[in-house]
C-alpha cells in the first residue's frame, strides 16, 4: 500500500490522543427523532441503544426551530421548487432569489445595510476576518475567542497580533494604545457569547474603547463580533449581545443560521461597502457552494418566527427554563456560571468526576458534553449543558433529579 508507513504514523497519533484523553471518540448516531408530546420535549434514539429515549441537553437549537413544522415545510417547499442543491458557487450559477431574500431579511433583522450568507459560521469568520487584514493591520482578540477566530488569525498576515485577557477591557485599551501610530488599521475581535461558559462580552465598553481610539488609526478601529451563540437566543427579541448590553451595532456582526435559527449556514452583516468588498474577496464565498435553496427558505422562515410574537414567547420560555435549571443546580449544590444565556456550565472541576457524571447521565437517558483535563485547564473541568425552548419543565426537573441522586 502506498500509505502503509504514513498509516502507522497516523495510528500512533490517534493512540496518543486516546491515551491522553483528548480524543473526541466515536460520535453518537441519531436514528430517530420522536416529536414532543404533552409533558415532555423531543426524544432522540441512538444507534446501538434500541428503543431507549434520550433528552438532548447538548444542542445549539436553542429555540427548537429545527423541529418547527413551519421551518420544515419551508425547507421542503424550497427543495421542491429549486432542487436539492444549488448546482454551483454563486458567482457562476448558484444564487437563487431565496438566497437574496434571506440576506435582505437578515440585514433588516439586525438593522444593517446589507448581509451575505455562507455555508457555515466557521467559513464566515475565516472569509470575513482574513480579507479585512492587511500588512498594516493589528488584530486584537479576546483570549477565549472561538477556534474559528484563532485559526482565521493564523491564516491572516497582520502587522501585529495582540491577545487581551478574557473580557479585560483595560488590556484591550492598552493594546490599542500600544499600536496606535504604527498600524493603519485595528481589528478588534470578540465572541458575543463565549460558548464554553455561556458568559457574554462587555460589548458596550468594548465599542466605547474602539470609538475613543478610532481617530488614532487612519483606517479606523473596526469591531468584529461573532455572536453565533447569541443571535436568536439572547436578548428580549433575539438580537443577541448587542441588544442585551445596549451597546449599539458593531461594525461587523457575524451570526449563524445553525443554532437558534435551527437550519444551517452562517452570515455576516454590516455596511454595503463591507458586503460588496467581501463578495469580491472572501474565498469560502467565491469558491464554495452556498447553502441549498431549501435551507435558505427554511432559514428565512426561522428569522420571521424569531421576529414575531411567537419568537418572543419562545425566548421568554427559554429564559424561564434556563433560570429553572440554574436555580435547581444551586439547590443540588453544583457550581455554575450564572447568566441568562441557555449555555449552563456545570463546573465539576475534576477530570474523573466529569467523565463519570457524563456516563451516569448517558446511562439515564441524558446527552451532555463533558470538557475535562487536558482539553481545559486542570481545575476548570465542566459539563456544558444547553437549554432549549422545546424542553419542558418535566425534562428539566428529571435531569435535576438525576443530579441530586448522583450527588447523594
Amino acid at each position: 500500500m502506498p500509505m502503509d508507513r504514513l498509516n502507522t504514523v497516523l495510528d500512533a497519533h490517534l493512540a496518543q490522543l486516546e491515551s491522553s484523553g483528548t480524543a473526541k471518540g466515536s460520535e453518537a448516531v441519531v436514528t430517530q427523532v420522536r416529536a414532543a408530546e404533552e409533558g415532555r420535549g423531543p426524544r432522540f434514539r441512538l444507534q446501538g441503544e434500541g428503543d431507549r429515549d434520550f433528552i438532548r441537553m447538548n444542542s445549539n437549537s436553542y429555540l427548537g426551530l429545527g423541529l418547527h413544522p413551519q421551518v420544515i415545510e419551508a425547507e421542503e417547499a424550497g427543495s421542491r421548487a429549486y432542487g436539492a442543491g444549488p448546482g454551483a458557487v454563486r458567482f457562476i450559477s448558484g444564487t437563487y432569489d431565496v438566497h437574496v431574500e434571506l440576506e435582505g431579511a437578515l440585514a433588516a433583522f439586525h438593522g444593517r445595510e446589507a448581509a451575505m450568507a455562507f455555508s457555515s459560521a466557521y467559513a464566515t469568520i475565516v472569509s470575513t476576518l482574513v480579507p479585512l487584514v492587511t500588512d498594516e493591520t493589528v488584530v486584537i482578540s479576546d483570549a477565549l475567542n472561538h477556534n474559528c477566530i484563532i485559526n482565521a488569525m493564523r491564516l491572516a498576515r497582520p502587522k501585529a497580533k495582540a491577545i487581551y485577557a478574557h473580557n479585560d477591557v483595560q488590556q484591550l485599551e492598552d493594546a490599542l494604545a500600544a499600536h496606535a501610530g504604527s498600524a493603519r488599521r485595528a481589528l478588534v475581535v470578540t465572541d458575543g457569547i463565549f460558548s464554553m461558559r455561556g458568559d457574554h462580552a462587555p460589548l458596550a465598553e468594548i465599542l466605547e474603547v474602539c470609538r475613543r481610539f478610532d481617530d488614532r488609526y487612519p483606517e479606523n478601529v473596526v469591531s468584529l463580533v461573532d455572536d453565533s451563540h447569541g443571535v436568536g437566543a439572547f436578548g428580549d427579541t433575539g438580537r443577541g449581545v448587542e441588544e442585551y448590553t445596549g451597546s449599539g451595532p458593531a461594525d461587523v456582526l457575524v451570526g449563524t443560521l445553525g443554532k437558534a435559527f435551527g437550519v444551517n449556514g452562517g452570515y455576516v452583516t454590516g455596511s454595503r461597502s463591507l458586503v460588496g468588498f467581501l463578495r469580491e474577496s472572501s474565498p469560502m464565498y467565491i469558491y464554495s457552494n452556498p447553502i441549498t435553496p431549501g435551507e435558505a427558505r427554511a432559514a428565512h422562515r426561522a428569522v420571521e418566527i424569531v421576529d414575531s410574537d411567537e419568537g418572543r414567547r419562545l425566548l421568554a420560555r427559554l429564559r424561564a427554563l434556563t433560570r429553572r435549571f440554574e436555580e435547581g443546580l444551586g439547590r443540588v449544590g453544583i457550581e455554575t456560571i450564572p447568566g441568562e444565556h441557555p449555555v449552563v456550565p456545570m463546573m465539576i472541576r475534576d477530570t474523573d468526576r466529569t467523565r463519570d457524571l457524563v456516563r451516569y447521565l448517558y446511562d439515564h437517558g441524558v446527552l451532555v458534553t463533558g470538557l475535562a483535563y487536558p482539553v481545559v485547564p486542570r481545575g476548570d473541568e465542566e459539563i456544558r449543558t444547553q437549554i432549549n425552548a422545546d424542553h419542558t419543565e418535566g425534562d428539566i426537573d428529571y435531569v435535576l433529579g438525576l443530579l441530586e441522586a448522583y450527588r447523594g
